[in-house]
């Protein structure tokens, strides 16, 4: 049933359906608390700070918080197996969400606090379970199996903003609980498969050097890193212009003079209710329509490219795609063209990019996978998003940029972004087994310390 959409051999069958549901379990968890979080962020305010301002600088307090997390993450994979460790993560989850949900009913301002936390927690989970399926699949079978599975994250992606829209936003963090607990369950089945099918790996603890200092020291994860940081930095920017356009035609459609029989403290709430409902909206129906384009390029497209192409020729469609639609932005502009344009980049990340990426880590060691991609996955890809806050904020504040001047500064990035593919798919050629040219030329081979 699986091989009309890749090379599935016998015997890989139930574990790649296991995995596929357990990932699109995951995604659909994400896009309910994701859907949640854009209501309560861009209705609030603090510091003095509107709430697509503050969405963008929160992205700062999340990188310095994965300074002390990351580390913490590689000394308990040191201790336990890795089962043991997506128990206790998933578990965390879980009663974060009830503590959210309890403060939230009780009129605490959570908005931030959610925002931060799930902003932490979504790369992690995500980042977990990619290093799962690169510890259980040989590098031949990653490249086969990981656009089928990968498939349940899209799918989970479009079910997640369905379920938003049929509950209110603190009552999509129970929903979301729900599906983490599935998640848990789902990942010990599969550990139970494995571990009869005589994986030597699933008793052992994840040992070596911290995720930072493996970065750090191999030129080939240091690439995946900086790709990771601009990628986020580029992304990160084009969804505050997306933020900026959507809190504007919200203020349009419900303007102050709004609820004119109603006064003070009950108007203001009342505006800023129907405001998050009509932004809450757009973003269940923008989210649908990415994940829906993400579905498709996954099911139809992602395993015939990667198979044809190879993972690294692959690497180069997303920022090609990128400065297609911020080169349109920045010359035409408006809320219709920015949607049209950050749906096809999102939708194309999720999917072929999201793969490719997870590929590169297959020729990598243990340490590599679980730690120093723990690290990419969160630091480095926050560290993106901070630097596109101090932008935003220079931008905005210091150089009067409006959203389509934003986008410029975007096509520069992205230029960077072209230049460091290269030198991934250069080494990733040095210490990978897939056959075919390269795109580029072959450098010398990096000195001490390569994965």
């Amino acid at each position: 049933m699986l091989r009309p959409l890749s090379k599935v051999h016998p015997g890989e069958g139930l574990v790649a359906v296991l995995m596929l549901v357990c990932v699109f379990s995951i995604l659909t968890a994400y896009y309910v608390m994701k859907t949640a979080r854009e209501g309560l962020i861009l209705t609030g305010g603090t510091f003095g700070l509107k709430g697509d301002e503050l969405k963008t600088y929160a992205n700062g307090g999340m990188a310095l918080l994965l300074v002390g997390v990351v580390p913490a993450y590689g000394m308990l994979a040191n201790r336990v197996r890795r089962i043991r460790l997506i128990n206790i993560s998933y578990s965390i989850v879980m009663l974060c969400l009830l503590a959210f949900f309890v403060l939230g009913r009780a009129g605490a301002p959570v908005g931030l606090a959610f925002f931060i936390w799930l902003g932490l927690v979504s790369v992690f989970l995500i980042a977990q379970f990619w290093s799962y399926a690169n510890d259980l699949y040989s590098e031949e079978q990653g490249k086969r199996l990981f656009a089928i599975i990968a498939l349940g994250g899209s799918l989970g992606a479009i079910v997640g903003p369905r379920i938003a829209r049929l509950a209110e936003t603190f009552t999509l963090m129970l929903i979301a609980a729900g599906f983490v607990l599935a998640c848990v369950a789902l990942f010990n089945v599969i550990e139970r498969l494995q571990t009869r099918r005589g994986d030597r790996l699933a008793r052992e603890p994840i040992t070596g050097s911290g995720g930072f200092a493996l970065v750090m020291r191999d030129r080939y994860l240091l690439l995946i890193a900086l790709l990771l940081l601009v990628l986020n930095l580029v992304n990160t920017t084009g969804e505050y212009v997306l933020s900026n356009a959507v809190r504007n035609h919200a203020i349009e459609l419900v303007p102050a003079t709004a609820h004119a029989d109603l006064v003070g403290a009950a108007r203001d709430a009342a505006i800023s209710a129907d405001r998050r409902e009509i932004i809450k909206a757009f973003y269940a129906d923008f989210f649908m329509w990415v994940n829906v384009c993400a579905f498709l390029l996954q099911a139809f497209l992602v395993s015939r490219v990667i198979d044809k192409l190879g993972v690294r020729r692959a690497l180069f469609a997303l920022p090609l795609i990128a400065f297609a639609s911020y080169a349109s932005i920045a010359a035409i502009g408006g809320l219709a063209l920015v949607r049209l344009a950050k749906i096809a980049e999102n939708g194309t990340d999720y999917s072929l990019q999201n793969t490719v990426r997870q590929a590169l880590f297959l020729p990598t060691n243990r340490a590599a996978k679980y730690k120093a991609k723990a690290a990419i996955d969160t630091f480095f890809v926050r560290a993106g998003d901070t630097l596109s806050a101090v932008l935003v904020g220079i931008g905005i504040h210091r150089l009067g940029f409006a959203g389509r001047d934003l986008a410029v500064v975007n096509l520069g990035l992205i230029v960077l972004w072209l230049a460091i593919a290269i030198g991934i798919a250069r080494r990733h050629r040095e210490i990978s087994k897939e056959p075919g040219p390269a795109p580029v030329p072959t450098l010398r081979p990096a000195g001490a310390g390569a994965t």
